[in-house]
Order: structure tokens, then sequence, then C-alpha cells
């Protein structure tokens, strides 16, 4: 966990580092009188603003990137002893001015942020206070810094770098005073135009997602099929940083709430159904309105333990792709009465092509290799990859094609990002030798679905996660790795196992494993019934209708719990 916790902190703070660097190198180079150095300062502080601006996830709200454009205005006021070396007070004034509000940003975006952001939404946010959140108010300080420093190598009169500043300083106090203003009325006209909005979209259901930055492939494997119910719904985050993919993901409204009151907005009288892609703790926000049905979808069940977590007994539905995971809850001693259950099948794998021919008799197999990733705790951890260059070694030695398509949060573990980039850089070489067209990298993972990357292939090597159940809707041979046994003997607990074959974590059994997989195949007829054991038995021709069907009923309120009336719930109606 240390691990994938220093990871997240050099990703993120990769963003800071890089801008900060750069104004660090502006900073020391606006100390050079040559006129040439001082546009080397101005060429490397509109940089420095540029890799602010690119380097979040959406527009720079007010008060990012304070240290390096701190950095910018110091550097600003040193070009200004150049141009005159007594430093103007007028200068000196508009330069203090300018530190003094960067360094208030944080605060004041604080006290003037809106309680909700939202895309897709017309006319739900009017306020002043988006101008906090937009861009708008950090694009206005940030000019202020880049004016500063211009006007002094342009050799413009002193006075003129208190427009600027006055500038930035006139939008600062009016935010300001425009955020007490909202928070004496407890911001009523920012709610009422919320609720408002959303009551004119009328939305029938909720998809409720709170995870980490990154996570967003957690929504969109379903937004298709939410779209698919037919009735309009909305999407809803408590953290804002997943609006801009997610708003790009669907033409629904995506709205991040910042309070409760935000959040008892949008529960408009239209709702019936609230649906869960995972088990974050700040699905209980929202848990707690008992008037509407909840439902859990969850992003992809395994035979994981953790797949079948107690939390999931908050909800008024489970919907699950087939019995299997129902008796795993029931063995895991989570007590969830029946009714709650609903089989819906997976419906992402509807797009799956099934096998054509037996493997043996594919000349040149193509091979998905799909580790996952390493998670949070010890106990959980079945990734591969500290053996992932011994698999590729073998699949190449056969003449094998390999697509790699890690798990999205790979990246988090700096170990096995290095194990994964020699595996890439293996399947380079045999690429370059042998012409085979290997697949590894973005060409796979921003340019492919999961659900192309598997009609790609003809068998799959994969590890303990939802992956090895979605590949068996194919009828495709798999092998899964035991990265927690020393024998392989976990078949007896992982009914997957049973119809795949099982590579033992010092991978020693390779070999016959992968006569299994591309030649012999002996477990070609378990398959199919294990199959509707994990993933229902719907029709292919209409796989997804399984879903579709329960979704709707449960949206029109034809099959959801009695109300409930609970004094934390909000009003149906406000």
């Amino acid at each position: 966990m240390l691990t994938t916790m220093s990871s997240r902190l050099i990703s993120s703070g990769a963003t800071v580092a890089v801008p900060g660097a750069v104004a660090a190198v502006a900073f020391l180079a606006s100390f050079a009188a040559p006129t040439g150095w001082r546009w080397l300062w101005l060429a490397l502080a509109g940089l420095t603003l540029v890799l602010v601006w690119l380097g979040g996830r959406r527009r720079p709200r007010l008060g990012a990137g304070v240290p390096a454009r701190a950095l910018l205005a110091a550097g600003a006021m040193v070009q200004w002893t150049h141009a005159d070396p007594g430093l103007p007070w007028p200068a000196a004034v508009g330069g203090g001015l300018l530190l003094g509000l960067l360094l208030g940003e944080d605060l004041l975006y604080r006290a003037a942020r809106p309680v909700h952001v939202a895309a897709n939404l017309p006319g739900s946010l009017r306020q002043l206070a988006r101008l906090a959140d937009d861009g708008t108010a950090w694009a206005v300080s940030s000019a202020a810094i880049g004016l500063l420093g211009l006007f002094a190598v342009l050799g413009w009169p002193a006075w003129t770098v208190l427009l600027p500043a006055a500038g930035a300083a006139l939008l600062s106090g009016v935010l300001l005073v425009d955020a007490g203003r909202r928070r004496r009325t407890g911001h009523r006209a920012e709610l009422a135009g919320l609720r408002r909005a959303v009551a004119a979209h009328q939305p029938a259901f909720l998809l409720y997602f709170s995870a980490p930055a990154g996570s967003e492939y957690q929504v969109t494997m379903w937004l298709p099929y939410l779209e698919r119910i037919g009735a309009p719904f909305a999407v809803v985050l408590p953290e804002s940083h997943h609006l801009p993919g997610l708003a790009r993901a669907t033409g629904a409204p995506v709205v991040g709430h910042r309070t409760v009151a935000a959040l008892e907005a949008l529960i408009a009288p239209s709702l019936r159904t609230v649906f869960y892609v995972n088990n974050g703790m700040k699905n209980a926000h929202c848990v707690r309105f008992t008037q509407l049905t909840h439902v859990q979808l969850y992003h992809g069940y395994s035979d994981k333990p953790v797949s079948v977590n107690p939390i999931a007994t908050s909800f008024d539905r489970v919907y699950v792709p087939g019995q299997a995971i129902v008796d795993q809850f029931r063995g895991s001693g989570v007590d969830i009465p029946e009714h709650r259950f609903r089989i819906v099948g997976r419906p992402q794998a509807e797009g799956l092509a099934l096998a054509r021919r037996p493997v043996h008799e594919v000349e040149d197999p193509v091979v998905l290799y799909a580790p996952t990733w390493a998670g949070e705790y010890a106990d959980s951890n079945y990734c591969s990859l500290p053996i992932a260059t011994e698999i590729v070694r073998r699949l190449l030695e056969r003449g094998a094609t390999v697509i790699v398509r890690p798990h999205p949060y790979t990246k988090r573990d700096p170990g096995s990002l290095q194990q994964l980039r020699a595996v890439e850089q293996a399947l380079a070489r045999d690429r370059a030798r042998t012409g085979r067209p290997h697949l590894w990298g973005p060409a796979v993972s921003s340019r492919l679905t999961v659900a192309e990357c598997m009609n790609r292939s003809d068998a799959l090597v994969c590890d303990v996660s939802s992956i090895a159940s979605q590949y068996l809707y194919t009828q495709k041979p798999y092998a899964i790795t035991d990265m927690v046994t020393d024998d392989g003997g976990f078949t007896g607990s992982l009914p997957l196992a049973r119809a795949g074959y099982v590579i033992r974590r010092d991978a020693a059994n390779l070999p016959e494993v992968l006569d299994d997989l591309l030649v012999r195949d002996p477990r070609s007829a378990t398959r199919p019934e294990l199959r509707s054991y994990y993933l229902g038995d719907f029709p292919p021709e209409r796989y997804a209708e399984g879903f579709l069907a329960e979704a709707r009923r449960c949206v029109s309120g034809q099959d959801g719990p009695a109300r409930r009336a609970s004094s934390s719930a909000a009003p149906a109606a406000q």
C-alpha cells in the first residue's frame, strides 16, 4: 500500500514539479540584465503558465499553481529593477499586490467557489462563482503576472503596471463580496438554479460515482447501456475531477456536488433509481435517500474475495452477471436476501465474438495478456507482472502474437510499471526481428476497447479478475495465474479455474499450461456450462436485454422496495 501511495504522490506531484522547475529557471533568468535574457524570462513565464493550464484534468481553478506563479511574479519585479534600478513605486505596489493576491487565492477559492459544477445541464449555474472554478479568474490573475513582466521588458511607464494588478484585485474583490452574499443566503440562488435545471431535465435515474482520478473507465463501460434504457438520467459526482472526462463520454448531464445541500437539490421528483458502479465510501451520501431504489452494478466481478464486500448489503438491488456471484456472496458469509439479487448477465460481453474453430487449428495464434494491478494490500495482490517477462518469452517462443492490456491502475505502482516496461521492450525487439504485429501501450489502451482486444485474440492469459469471466463468454481457452499459493492449488476456491489452465506463481509449469492453452485444450467442453453459471443464460443475439429489461423495470418503478420514510432523507421535491 505504501508503494501505491508513493506512486500516486509522484504522479500528482509531477503536475506541480514540472511547472515549478520551469518557473524557477525563469526566476533565475530574470536576474540577467541583457535584453535577450529578459525575453527568455518572458518565454519561460509563458511556458510555465501553459504547463499549469495543461497539468490538470480540467481548467485550472483559482489557486492552481500558486508556487510557480509566485516565482513568476517575483521574477517580473526583478525585471523592473533592470528597467529602473530604483524599482519605481507603481511597480513595487503592483507586484506586491499581485503577490498578495496569489498567496490568498486558495482561501478565496474556498470561499467563492460554487457549491456545484456541471456539464450538459443548461441553466444550472449562472452565478459569479463559476469564474473561480472555470479558469476565468485564474486566467485574469495569471495574465496580470505576465503583463507585469512584459511592460518592464518593453520599457513602458511604471504606472501601467497598476492596471493589470488593479484588474486582478477588482475581480478578487467582486468574488469575495459575492461569496459573502451567497453564504449569508445559504446559496439559495445557486441551489434554486440547480433545482430548476434538474427538474427541467426530469431524470428518471442517477448514476452516482465516487473514485480516485483515473477511474472513469468504471463509468464509461456502463454509459452505453444506461443510455439504452431510454430514460433521461444524470451522472452525479462528489469529486469534480471526473467531470471533464465523463462530460466528453456522454451527452447526459454530469454534475459535481460539493455540499449536501447541492446533492439534495439533485433529488428531483421524477427520480426513482440510483445506480452505482463501485463501493466508494461517499456512496453513503446518496444511499441515505431511502425514497429511491439503490442498485449496485459494479464495474467488474471476479473470484477475488474483495468482490463480495459487506457494503453490498446497503443496496436495494445487486445486479450480478450470473448465479456464480450469488453463490460467492453466500459462501463468504455476506448476508444479502435472495430477493435483492438480479441476474442480468454482463452486457459488455454482447460485442464479443464467439470462437470460430478449435485453438489447435489456428496457425498463428494471438494471445491477449491482461494482468491485473497490485492492489492496495499484499493479501489482495493477484498481479502476475513479476513473472510477465517469462510468460511473454514462452509465448514468443511458440510463435504467438501478443496483445498486452494491463489494468488501468498498473501505473500507480512503480514496480509494476517497470515490469510492464520490460515486457513491452521484449515485444518491441521481437516485432523488429520477426515482424509479428504485437500490440501494447497506447495502441491498446487508447485505441482499442477491452472487447476489441478479446475479439482479436485466440486465447487469454490473465490474473484473477473480471477479465476471465468476461472472456468466458467467447468460449475461447484461457489461463489464469495463481499468485497466492505455491502449487497452483486455488482451483477449488476459484470455479473459473476449472474451465481454464492455472499458471503457478513460479511459472515452472508454463510449458505444460501453454500446451493445454494453445494445442490440446482439454477443458473446452467445460466452458459452455460454466459460462451460463457466471454470465447468465441469455440468447447471444439479445444478450444485453437481460440487463436492460431489469433496469427498465426498476427505473419505471415496477421493481423496487416499498418507499421508506426516513428523517435523513431529503424531501423528494424542494
